[in-house]
């Protein structure tokens, strides 16, 4: 009995009771799951990692033989022409006429949209109209793109302003700005909707109409998710490129004037990277720089939005 019972308790020792082989299974499941998710995000980094550096190389191989000022401050672009110049103003300039006048349609009438889903529609309402918001963002930008030079340019802004061009920074800035809109009605939508009830309560309690509720009270409350939804839509008017390429046209001018054919930076990079242009070389190398220019526009626009979210949130609190 004695040795049986001392055999028995050995075995039970070598083998651990089921609820700690459980505990075990699960602690290995969830290191395997960290693993995954872990490598899953690592790839995103090195993913931006990996462009940053590709940009930031042939960006310093392209400023080795142009000078730095003459391209951040001239004001001709010509890389592919003799004589060549490569002043990137040109570019800058179109692409901000077009985020400008894509910006100008869907800021307030993507605020108007919000405010109307958030403080006035229905529950039956916002579950039609949202829909056909999404539908909006979905649509290709190629579409938009063909949309503008078909239908926007012939029918809308030729009658309307004669003498325009038939690639123009009015019709891409236009159909730029019917892409943003979603983005900038859902968002500040969801911000005003995150708005607590107890303000619109107080407000009404005090005599407030509806009117002055949403644009006196819940409005203010929601300025972080609102100015962060338009700089977003400011950064995604930049780096649009199919739609603005099509409707634009392929004319590095610096000008102001929107009735005329102008080029933007994911314009002429779409442009070279589709052409003849020998690889390693400075033309080809021109592409690198203009994207960095780019890079470093939205990266600036989107530190931003953060700094803005982050004090007007704290505010809001």
């Amino acid at each position: 009995m004695t040795t049986t019972s001392a055999q028995a308790s050995l075995g039970g020792a070598r083998r651990p009771p089921r609820p700690a082989r459980s505990l075990a299974r699960r602690r290995a499941t969830e290191r395997v799951v960290n693993t995954v998710l872990l490598a899953a995000a690592a790839v995103s980094v090195l993913t931006t990692f990996g462009i940053v550096l590709v940009l930031v190389f042939e960006t310093f191989e392209f400023f080795r033989v142009v000078p730095f000022f003459d391209f951040v401050l001239g004001t001709e672009w010509a890389p592919l022409f003799e004589p060549k110049h490569f002043g990137v103003l040109p570019l800058v300039g179109g692409t901000l006429l077009v985020a400008g006048i894509a910006g100008l349609i869907a800021m307030p009438l993507g605020l108007v949209i919000a405010i109307y889903l958030a403080e006035y529609a229905g529950v039956r309402t916002r579950s039609i109209v949202k829909p056909f918001l999404e539908v909006l963002a979905g649509i290709p930008t190629v579409v938009f793109g063909y949309f503008a030079l078909t239908f926007v340019t012939p029918n809308l802004l030729q009658p309307l302003i004669p003498g325009t061009d038939v690639f123009n920074a009015a019709a891409a800035g236009i159909v730029v700005g019917l892409m943003v809109l979603p983005l900038v009605a859902t968002i500040s939508e969801d911000a005003m909707a995150a708005v607590p009830r107890s303000l619109r309560e107080g407000a009404f309690a005090l005599g407030a109409t509806d009117l002055e509720v949403a644009v006196r009270v819940v409005v203010p409350a929601a300025l972080s998710g609102i100015a962060a939804s338009f700089i977003l839509a400011i950064s995604r008017a930049i780096g649009e490129t199919m739609a603005v390429a099509i409707a634009a046209g392929s004319t590095p001018v610096l000008t102001l004037d929107p009735t005329r054919s102008i080029q933007t930076m994911t314009g002429y990079i779409a442009q070279v990277s589709l052409g003849d242009t020998p690889q390693q070389s400075l033309e080809f190398r021109t592409i690198f720089a203009v994207g960095m220019t780019l890079f470093v526009m939205t990266l600036a626009l989107n530190v931003v939005s953060q700094l803005f979210v982050r004090r007007f949130r704290n505010v809001y609190q």
